[in-house]
């Protein structure tokens, strides 16, 4: 039943992002409310995937070594990083065309390398899934991408610090709620 649950979360995630993209005219006539609408749908999304990947046994595909936890916060670092390199529209940002999706991928395949069961498999392969399918569909619709502006380089260093101390404080919360994320404890 959990990963049912999980599978429906994942689907309504999916659905409500690329609702703009796969029926811009239903979008379009949803207007203002369709914000509230999506946003409920995403907060939905979120707590039946919670409730899912809770609830599902884990049926364990593979086995991660220990040091695989490295490479992991590395990519979930690289992740934090793209985030904020797209919301202070840094250098790289000019670079990369989807920082933010770029970033959600790194995310999930960093947890699709230390999660090795069936329910990771649903949840970060699934979302990973969306991510992709997510840069395709913005490329063929708005085939010219138009480069943001230069940046001045001190950006870059507030982009590195903001994902540090975000990694930190999510790490933290992620203990509280679920395995550490660090390793050794």
């Amino acid at each position: 039943m959990g990963n049912l649950i999980l599978v429906v979360g994942v689907a309504l995630w999916s659905g409500a992002h690329l609702l703009k993209r796969l029926s811009p005219e239903r979008r379009a006539v949803m207007g203002e409310a369709g914000k509230g609408a999506v946003a409920l749908a995403l907060i939905a999304s979120i707590v039946l995937m919670t409730i899912g990947y809770k609830m599902a046994d884990p049926i364990w595909l593979w086995v991660t070594p220990s040091w695989m936890v490295h490479l992991n916060n590395l990519l979930v670092f690289l992740g934090f990083y793209l985030f904020a390199v797209s919301g202070l529209q840094t250098r790289l940002h000019q670079r990369i065309r989807h920082p933010q999706l770029s970033g959600f991928k790194a995310w999930a395949v960093a947890h699709l390398l230390v999660v090795g069961t069936v329910q990771g498999v649903i949840l970060f392969g699934g979302l990973l899934a969306w991510a992709v399918v997510s840069v395709i569909l913005i490329n063929r619709t708005e085939r010219e991408w138009k480069r943001p502006p230069e940046a001045a380089m001190w950006k870059e260093g507030v982009a590195l610090i903001g994902a540090l101390f975000a990694m930190l404080i999510v790490g933290q919360i992620h203990g509280w709620l679920g395995p550490w994320p660090f390793g050794g404890a």
